[in-house]
């Protein structure tokens, strides 16, 4: 994949963070804000971003527990999953949206972006994120996938006015189907509303670092968002 990738810094009233950009070979194009997992901007999202900017689009990962510590990186192994959680259990949210506003900012200032419509697309705790950033209405559109925590924040479905596509697998040990269903019926009949479910598939399914990598749901997951941002940016 031909990009070109750096860390750059974002700055907010509470400081300023890192956040990992790859810019497309002409450097130019739509933007995204990609929303890490529980685990920080490791190798997986970094390589997401780079894969994101081979597809055309301008993309910045912002590392949201910084307040923690900077640029954490963790592997998909016990200790990994145990201080992951930690992490997620100690993030203030309501900081992490204002992070992304910055971010959403910085990438709209962005010479490459010039012009163009920005996304959020966010993985695991990052898709939650990413429904809270559609309901905040700081991008043109957004993607879930496998955001856990929706179901318990459709009391915010009325403020989601942009276009907005969700993946969910229908094997995911961490998002009950009954959740996944309760966000379908909440959003029924809401036309910028799109999901998809994939069979067999497990929470995480789109990470190949993970033992719960699903080479077609990823594939076909994949093809939706593309087609998904080519229609909405």
């Amino acid at each position: 994949m031909e990009t070109n990738s750096q860390w750059i810094d974002v700055t907010t009233e509470d400081g300023t963070f890192g956040a990992y950009l790859s810019l497309p070979r002409g450097g130019k194009g739509p933007g995204i804000v990609l929303l890490q997992e529980i685990f920080g901007v490791n190798q997986h999202i970094r390589n997401v971003a780079d894969q994101y900017a081979a597809d055309g689009y301008v993309v910045i990962a912002p590392d949201l527990f910084w307040r923690a510590d900077a640029r954490i990186e963790l592997a998909y192994d016990e200790a990994g999953w145990k201080r992951a959680v930690e992490l997620m259990n100690g993030l203030d949210f309501d900081k992490a949206q204002t992070d992304i506003a910055a971010t959403v900012k910085a990438l709209r200032a962005h010479e490459g972006t010039a012009g163009q419509k920005i996304a959020s697309v966010g993985y695991c705790m990052g898709g939650l994120l990413s429904y809270r950033t559609a309901a905040d209405g700081l991008v043109d559109t957004a993607v879930a996938y496998y955001g856990g925590g929706i179901q318990n924040g459709l009391d915010r479905a009325d403020q989601v006015k942009v276009p907005l596509l969700m993946h969910f697998g229908s094997a995911d040990s961490h998002i009950p189907n009954e959740a996944v269903k309760a966000i379908a019926e909440r959003f029924e009949g809401v036309e910028s509303v799109e999901i998809h479910v994939y069979q067999g598939a497990e929470h995480g399914f789109n990470c190949n670092h993970r033992d719960s990598y699903n080479q077609r749901a990823a594939a076909e997951a994949h093809g939706h968002t593309l087609v998904f941002l080519s229609e909405q940016l």
